[in-house]
């Protein structure tokens, strides 16, 4: 399922509660958003197991800015394509610098970090790619970037309770609900990027 179906609920909540939002330029959010993602792939980098509740606060942040900014433009009526163009480039570095930081973090083998980043990317290369060629973005799949941040909220928060609760996670290979995140990221990202790349084929001509 994925959580981009939602999105017209976050236009109906900045319509109402969020007056004073509107006043701020959609931009200031996304780079808010993006300086968020950093320092959440920044605390995964030092490998500290007390820092993924910041972890898990940075990325909830980011991800609730990241929704605002394109709400708001389009409340305010000020929605351009440089803040789209922002906003997706802003968006890709974001997913870089968490993942990259999950991947050179104690918590991951970095070959598996890879595939992972791999699969981010490729998913929404394909997500754009129907847009470039006159379509409609595409959301489909399981593994929407939506989907992909609420993941990357509770998963810290998970490896904190597995950890303090003794809770081990069996298996032939040693490995943590982190390091699984970002194996399911690697799969559902690379099968979610080949859904979207057959629908935009079938709608060519």
């Amino acid at each position: 399922m994925s959580l981009n179906k939602y999105r017209p609920m976050a236009d109906k909540w900045v319509k109402k509660w969020g007056g004073s939002l509107i006043e701020v330029h959609p931009n200031t959010y996304t780079w808010t958003a993006f300086l968020l993602a950093v320092l959440a792939g920044y605390f995964y980098y030092l490998s500290m197991p007390i820092l993924l509740i910041l972890v898990s606060l940075a990325t909830a942040m980011s991800a609730f800015f990241d929704a605002l900014d394109g709400a708001v433009a389009r409340i305010a009526k000020i929605a351009s394509k440089r803040g789209d163009l922002l906003d997706h480039v802003l968006d890709r570095y974001a997913d870089i610098f968490i993942l990259g930081g999950i991947t050179f973090s104690a918590y991951c083998r970095p070959w598996l970090g890879f595939l992972g980043i791999l699969g981010v990317l490729l998913t929404s290369y394909m997500g754009t790619q129907a847009q470039a060629l006159g379509g409609k973005r595409d959301y489909e799949g399981i593994l929407g970037r939506a989907n992909r941040l609420a993941i990357l909220v509770v998963v810290p928060l998970l490896y904190l309770f597995f950890s303090y609760a003794g809770i081990a996670i069996t298996s032939p290979y040693s490995t943590n609900v982190i390091e699984l995140a970002v194996v399911y990221f690697a799969v559902a990202g690379n099968l979610t990027a080949i859904q979207r790349a057959l629908g935009t084929w079938k709608s060519l001509k």
